[in-house]
């Protein structure tokens, strides 16, 4: 990825639906150029860009899980865990012994889930599972681990439209709020926009059969209320990041929620949560060595006080991503 690609994805992950305008703004390029270089990054399997809801039903629960199998089984069981419905991250870790994998269960999934099959699966040697508490969100950080990343000032040009959006839809925030989660007319614009996140108004409306306005205001007020985030997920080998890791981490209970902020606030991470179990705090993140991991380790996460344990377990090999299976180290099209 040469620094044109890298400033269009640090503009993708600072605000996932900005312009094709505004990118270019940041990346110094024409429009036609950041144009060009997305729909190559999207076809080559380096970005995906969705739209997916950010509410839960009442019972819902999102788990990890540590698979421990017979390692002549790990490909197949991890293949299978990805194809999936109610899986949206599968590794292989631990030397190629244990699969790591997020799994949801709620009353729409009562009955075959991940929890209540493993346990009859014959190459499964034992498994933990650990439900997610509390996932640390406010400081709105995304990974961010690059060698060149946007200065100050290319950075305030993409937040500027956020915070115009935010100010210009105020009202209609707190109707959205108070509606609570989308209702069953904006299936077919969420479905939509889980096929791509960044589908234009146009598209939009057509597959909705609303008018361009209708659309344009549903979606300002979905996005201003926090009922939809845009994701952008990324093949990360593609950057030259090839050392992800999990860290199980056992903290004092006084310290868990400082220590969550602060962790998730780090470039490197792409996912922190408070978790049931002995090690009460899963970080997930993506470094470019193993050098470079071992340096997080010890300096940052070595340097919290609250921090009294952690397990360090590399990533072998990522078979889903983000409810995106991976080929090659590549993101599958939907």
């Amino acid at each position: 990825m040469d620094r044109t690609d890298r400033r269009i994805v640090q503009c993708l992950l600072r605000d996932g639906r900005a312009s094709f305008r505004r990118i270019a703004e940041v990346a110094e390029v024409s429009e036609q150029t950041v144009a060009r270089r997305y729909r190559a990054l999207v076809a080559d399997g380096t970005v995906r860009v969705r739209g997916l809801p950010r509410h839960a039903l009442p019972g819902d629960q999102t788990w990890f899980v540590r698979v421990r199998c017979r390692p002549d089984a790990t490909d197949a069981l991890a293949d299978a865990l990805a194809a999936r419905e109610d899986t949206s991250y599968v590794s292989v870790t631990s030397g190629g012994s244990e699969i790591v994998c997020q799994a949801h269960t709620g009353l729409r999934r009562q009955h075959g889930s991940v929890l209540q099959r493993l346990p009859r699966t014959a190459k499964v040697l034992g498994f933990d599972a650990c439900a997610v508490m509390h996932m640390y969100l406010g400081s709105g950080s995304k990974w961010l681990a690059f060698d060149d990343p946007l200065t100050d000032g290319q950075a305030a040009l993409l937040d500027a439209s956020g915070r115009q959006l935010r100010a210009t839809v105020g009202e209609a925030v707190q109707e959205v709020r108070d509606a609570g989660m989308p209702d069953g007319q904006d299936d077919a614009l969420l479905a939509e926009l889980a096929r791509d996140g960044r589908a234009g108004v146009v598209e939009l409306a057509r597959a909705c059969g609303w008018s361009k306005s209708r659309v344009s205001a549903r979606l300002e007020e979905l996005l201003a209320a926090g009922a939809l985030r845009i994701a952008v997920d990324l093949a990360y080998p593609r950057f030259g990041f090839h050392s992800p890791a999990y860290l199980w981490l056992t903290v004092a209970p006084g310290g868990l929620s400082a220590t969550g902020e602060i962790l998730s606030a780090h470039p490197e991470t792409t996912f922190a949560a408070a978790v049931t179990g002995s090690a009460n705090l899963l970080v997930t993140v993506t470094c470019r060595t193993m050098d470079d991991l071992y340096s997080y380790v010890t300096t940052k996460v070595g340097a919290l006080d609250a921090v009294r344990q952690v397990d360090v377990v590399p990533v072998l090999r990522r078979v889903k991503q983000a409810g995106t299976r991976l080929h090659d180290g590549r993101l599958v099209p939907a």
